[in-house]
């Protein structure tokens, strides 16, 4: 989640708050301007109060956009100034001072996260938060969150303790930059700084229209990624260049702007939440919003909402902005599991209470490591010193996460069990071994565990490697045909990832059957023809790859159609009958398909697990069955298991159960173990090799039904 570091001020008191100085030099450096801190204040608030769950301001990651235009136009003034004063710009300095700004307080906190995680985050995903802990230290995670937030299977991952550092990525990227970039645009316009603006302005431009286009084709590189988000900070700067004419605004017009700007913040706040597409071009309401204030105060009026933004309160909490931000996501994200709350009980009370236990911290860190090592006389004004400083502490970040990751904490086994796949392809009767393992699963995780633990989420079959599940905006599926491409058997798998899920089974079903497997899934669209909601929306994308799938499916021609979908996700417009509307759904579908001439059969969606099976194996791997889920419990939906048994005995489509297959016949426990293989990948989806496990006996079932031998 958002997070960013507040630019550095001219001159500052001990405390980190803007000192006060006279005349008009002091007013263009802005080092007056206790309403900036006021505003980082709000900006903080708004963004600790949406992490916190605070619905009222479910649209306070905004916050974030709001700190980039104030450091865009704090940085830029700096250099500006330094550029009049000098008649250059030292990179050399400048980097240097960003060095002594950032470093030590991040650096710290990456390190007491990493150890945070290590004692008290799942065993299983120490590699996970040890790669984000590194690419924090690197300014680099913005990027790998954008990769794993396109990733479907990853998607509902619960948040990194370093999510937050994303944007002080996308901060520090822009500003490897926009020095350079500066100094070409002062080139350009041949020193005149009037001038400058329209280079800088045209890739602002060009950086809006990449984030407003990412926004609607890759949400996640839209928000996580630095080309998306270059023009908030462009903005700031871009005010910066024309602070001395801001300066002559008469107050009877600079008053309302700030009070204007506020309401622009507060508006974004308040009526964004997490199903508004953004940045996009949403983002425009908070970043014109900060302009505005900032713009306003150039000209100080008395009556403008620098009157409130300068209170000694909001000015202190301006301050201390940069260590909030740092410590607050740790402890929300890490403190509920060392207490014990790992399903979110104590819910937005106890986020409230810990958000403001990090202020503690917060003001630790910038009495007793920010002020003292940036103020330090071995360093101010010496940037070699500073920049060797900044290596080592990013050296040291590095070390200690490439230690965790090489070193993770142990996850105790037990002895070997059964090999599940060989146990049941070497069976006379693979479902019956597989019944006798099921009711037989071990209480310790297996020692011979395979894959380990570790490497359960991470597996990826074809569908996922080769781009063959599709997104959500996606409306076409590209030529994915497996097994023997010449067979002149055709089976298709069609559905969302719960039909995806069987793909290992019907690969090497089709391999050792010599079939041609067709897979057409996309992500969490159902089989039945009705129209879910997805972030509050119409899920309108899934209605048209139905439509053109069952099309596609029905000129292959093919002999079978294997349909499944998740028992997850809601009608948009739910009837007064959900039962029936959802049995009509499903009707539609098999009628549609068994048009083509194909034998359509219904795989009914999977029992579930109870939370994530590998952290709770991880955390309780001598007592698995605290993991196990139990019958009818793990049924997700029983309505829409009884709609479609209902659709397919009206259409004539045998539907073939898994339960059988998951949970033991005499007890309803349904294990997330069994043998040696891990049954779940996460919440909802078999894992890959307990997929492949069965597919001797998804063959026999599928060997009942006509045409399929």
């Amino acid at each position: 989640m958002p997070t960013t570091a507040p630019a550095e001020v001219p001159t500052t008191s001990a405390g980190g708050t803007a000192a006060p100085r006279s005349g008009p030099a002091a007013h263009a450096g802005h080092s007056s301007r206790l309403d900036i801190q006021g505003l980082r204040a709000v900006a903080v608030g708004l963004v600790v109060l949406s992490h916190a769950g605070v619905t009222q301001v479910a649209g306070g990651y905004a916050g974030v956009d709001v700190f980039f235009v104030i450091s865009g136009f704090l940085i830029t003034s700096l250099l500006l100034r330094e550029l009049a004063t000098t008649g250059r710009i030292s990179l050399q300095a400048f980097y240097a001072r960003r060095a002594l700004r950032l470093l030590p307080a991040s650096s710290l906190v990456i390190a007491v996260t990493l150890a945070g995680s290590w004692l008290f985050l799942s065993k299983a995903r120490l590699a996970e938060h040890a790669g984000d802990a590194l690419a924090s230290a690197l300014y680099a995670v913005n990027f790998r969150l954008a990769a794993a937030g396109t990733d479907y299977l990853a998607q509902n991952s619960p948040p990194s303790p370093f999510q937050h550092f994303w944007s002080l990525a996308v901060e520090e990227q822009f500003y490897l930059v926009w020095p350079l970039l500066l100094l070409v645009a002062l080139r350009v316009a041949q020193g005149r700084r009037r001038l400058v603006a329209v280079p800088l302005g045209l890739l602002c431009l060009a950086s809006f229209a990449i984030g407003v286009a990412t926004t609607a084709s890759s949400a996640p590189w839209a928000y996580f990624g630095s080309p998306a988000r270059a023009w908030e900070p462009g903005a700031g700067a871009l005010l910066a260049a024309g602070a001395a004419r801001l300066q002559r605004l008469p107050a009877v017009v600079a008053g309302p702007l700030t009070w204007l700007g506020l309401a622009c913040i507060a508006l974004a706040a308040v009526c964004y939440d997490d199903t508004t597409p953004y940045p996009g071009h949403h983002a425009l309401l908070p970043v014109l919003g900060t302009v505005l204030v900032l713009a306003g105060g150039c000209a100080p009026a008395g009556y403008g909402a620098g009157r409130l933004l300068g209170q000694r309160p909001l000015v202190w909490l301006g301050g201390l902005s940069y260590g909030w931000y740092l410590w607050h996501w740790p402890l929300l994200v890490v403190a509920p599991a060392a207490l014990g709350d790992t399903d979110g009980t104590a819910g937005v009370p106890l986020a409230l209470v810990l958000c403001a236990v990090a202020l503690g911290p917060a003001w630790l860190t910038l009495r007793l490591v920010e002020n003292p090592v940036r103020f330090h006389r071995a360093l101010r004004g010496r940037p070699r010193r500073a920049l060797a400083l900044g290596a080592g502490l990013s050296a040291v970040t590095t070390a200690l996460s490439l230690t965790a990751a090489a070193v993770p904490p142990a996850i105790e086994t037990g002895g070997p069990a059964p090999a599940t796949e060989k146990e049941v392809a070497a069976a006379p009767d693979a479902r019956t071994r597989l019944a006798e393992l099921l009711a037989a699963a071990p209480a310790r995780l297996p020692g011979n565990l395979a894959p380990p633990l570790r490497e359960v989420r991470s597996a990826r079959s074809a569908v996922y490697r080769d781009g063959c599940h599709i997104d959500y905006d996606s409306t076409r599926s590209p030529s994915c045909v497996y097994g023997d491409r010449t067979s002149s058997r055709t089976v298709v798998l069609f559905g969302d990832s719960h039909a995806a899920q069987w793909f290992p089974a019907l690969e090497r079903l089709a391999t050792t059957r010599g079939w041609k497997l067709v897979s057409l899934t996309k992500a969490s669209c159902k089989a039945a023809d009705v129209t879910i909601s997805r972030s509050g929306r119409p899920y309108a994308a899934c209605d048209t790859w139905r439509a053109r799938t069952v099309t596609r499916i029905n000129a292959l021609r093919p002999d079978l159609v294997l349909v499944s979908s998740s028992d997850a996700g809601d009608p948009v417009d739910p009837a007064a009958d959900v039962r029936r509307q959802w049995t009509t759904g499903f009707e539609d579908t098999f009628r549609k398909l068994a048009a083509s001439g194909a034998r359509v059969a219904a795989l009914q969606d999977t029992p579930w697990p109870k939370g994530d099976p590998v952290d709770c194996a991880a955390d309780n791997s001598l007592r698995l069955h605290a993991c196990a889920n139990r019958l009818p419990d793990a049924v997700r939906d029983a309505t829409r298991h009884t709609a479609l048994r209902d659709a397919a005995a009206a259409t004539g489509v045998p539907v073939v159960d898994p339960t059988p297959w998951l949970c033991a016949a005499r007890t309803g426990v349904c294990p997330v173990v069994v043998g040696n293989i891990a049954v779940y990948r996460d919440e909802s989806h078999l894992s890959e090799a307990y997929a492949e496990a069965l597919a001797p006996v998804l063959g026999s079932t599928l060997d009942r039904l006509p045409g399929t031998s």
